[in-house]
């Protein structure tokens, strides 16, 4: 709290003479706190913020302004800003009654709020994570609301910290070649996993991959990531049905990330792995 402190002096014939330095303390009767409804993120997810200013003292504040920095961070000689307002989303309620939607000025500023004796204020409002957002696995979001005018002695401020989601995001894509074959002759299945979270997928994860092939095969040739598997110990298979399973679980590492040293833009390179299945003596299962 904000504290001050003075004390008299008395002057006669020349003589100064001091009182005693007396000490008093400036209570602020306005709190303001800010939440991050969800607290982690990736890359083009929307965040929501709750911004609450509870005034516990018996007199109206009106003409306060509140600011968000939306992340902001240095880079370079600039600044990059990883959250855009979405425009829109704002919602303002006071003592729970909901208010006409105020003007949002860029990045976010809402001026004219007002916070009842012995009420309180709160401001909804959404950004989405942008391309300059850390998407690593320690990455995380600093944000900060400022509270201004008012009669306020001193800004007040209020931050939320959001982290990357730290987990994996996986894809899987099929090709067949060739996809025109001869009676009894070979075709080739290949399957491409991506990931691109930031964490690998890995032997505990469990991932399987199953398939149900419409052909029969005289026998598979089967490769993960270029090195041979064995029936039986990496993958089953079942003519009767064209049943294939692998046993092995199926890892894939993290997608690697890389801030572009100029634009400050965070680039993406999924991580990769591929599955090929190749059926030999292929024949129309009947």
């Amino acid at each position: 709290m904000p504290t001050f402190q003075n004390r008299a002096a008395l002057t006669i014939g020349g003589n100064t003479i001091n009182s005693n330095v007396v000490q008093g303390e400036i209570t602020e009767v306005l709190q303001i706190t800010k939440t991050a409804v969800d607290g982690t993120y990736v890359p083009g997810d929307t965040v929501t913020y709750a911004v609450s200013v509870v005034n516990t003292g018996g007199a109206a504040y009106t003409g306060l302004t509140l600011s968000d920095d939306l992340g902001e961070y240095p880079f370079g000689s600039g600044t990059l800003v990883p959250l855009t307002y979405e425009e829109g989303t704002v919602q303002v309620y006071v003592n729970g009654v909901l208010q006409a939607q105020p003007t949002v000025t860029e990045p976010f500023t809402i001026t004219g709020l007002s916070v009842p004796a012995g009420g309180n204020l709160l401001v909804l409002y959404s950004a989405e994570v942008n391309r300059f957002a850390p998407p690593e696995a320690d990455g995380t979001v600093t944000n900060t609301v400022t509270l201004t005018g008012g009669g306020l002695s001193t800004p007040l401020t209020a931050e939320a910290v959001v982290t990357a989601d730290a987990a994996p995001s996986l894809t899987i894509n099929k090709a067949i070649c060739p996809t025109v074959i001869t009676d009894n002759g070979s075709i080739t299945y290949t399957f491409v996993i991506q990931n691109t979270g930031n964490t690998p997928v890995v032997a505990t994860d469990g991932a399987v991959i199953t398939d149900t092939f419409e052909t029969t095969a005289a026998g598979l040739e089967v490769t993960f990531n270029g090195t041979p598997w064995t029936e039986g110990t990496d993958y089953t298979y079942d003519n009767a049905t064209g049943l294939f399973t692998t046993i092995t679980p199926v890892t894939v590492p993290a997608a690697t990330y890389t801030q572009d040293s100029e634009t400050g833009e965070w680039i993406l390179q999924p991580g990769v792995s591929e599955l090929v299945v190749t059926l030999n003596g292929v024949q129309i299962r009947g």
